[in-house]
């Protein structure tokens, strides 16, 4: 027809199969922390939140907000986890109102290690991380709120194995929930960027020191 210009389609909305998943677009909903999963459990309400970013996207992909692998694992108020019998139910129904609007939905898993404070952690404990290194307190993200830390613990070499436990478990309990895969949080000075960064980790085992041996925690994790 005269006037129509044929152009080629625009990649962002072309398909893309990421190994078994066949995505009909590229345009990928991203990790947004929200901090309304009421003690640690995600709510019902989330069901409307992630299947309204589902809805029309005919085979997309979503990813979860960061959810704490162990109660270690928090540093913000009513972010959620997936360590217990409850959280996974509580996914459940999320993971399926996504599915029923033909999307596909990856679970985001973290531990913050040294960016919390002894309000979110059990007992009133130390946060654990790679070193004993404070940080510094921070301005939020609102422009006024300070968020304050408390020191942390250095882990013990004998204890990181508990911590790759933690995200093999949550890995699997998201299986359990339905979840079409995992995505791993690895930056953003979280505790797996705690060991990969030399200003940060100064220990001299196994898991410090050379690039490689920063890299081990992380490694063994994934």
């Amino acid at each position: 027809m005269a006037g129509i210009v044929e152009s080629d389609p625009i990649p962002l909305l072309t398909p893309y199969k990421m190994r078994k998943f066949n995505l009909a677009h590229r345009v990928v909903l991203a990790p947004l922390t929200r901090q309304r999963s009421y003690g640690n459990v995600p709510q019902p309400h989330a069901i409307l939140y992630y299947s309204q970013r589902a809805t029309g996207s005919n085979g997309g992909l979503l990813i979860t907000e960061a959810t704490g692998v162990s109660d270690t694992a928090q540093g913000y108020p009513d972010t959620p986890g997936i360590w217990t019998k409850e959280h996974v139910e509580a996914w459940k129904p999320i993971v399926d109102a996504v599915h029923a609007k033909g999307a596909t939905i990856f679970c985001q898993i973290w531990h913050v290690g040294r960016v919390s404070d002894s309000v979110f952690q059990p007992n009133g404990q130390a946060p654990i991380s790679s070193t004993d290194k404070s940080l510094t307190p921070q301005i939020r993200s609102n422009g006024f709120n300070i968020a304050k830390f408390t020191p942390p613990r250095r882990l013990r070499t004998d204890e990181i194995p508990n911590i790759v436990n933690d995200f093999r478990l949550a890995a699997r309990n998201a299986i359990e929930a339905g979840f079409d895969g995992v995505e791993i949080h690895g930056a953003h000075g979280y505790l797996l960027e705690q060991f990969m960064k030399d200003k940060v980790n100064d220990r001299t085992d196994e898991y410090g020191g050379s690039l490689e041996n920063r890299c081990r925690f992380a490694l063994e994790v994934v």
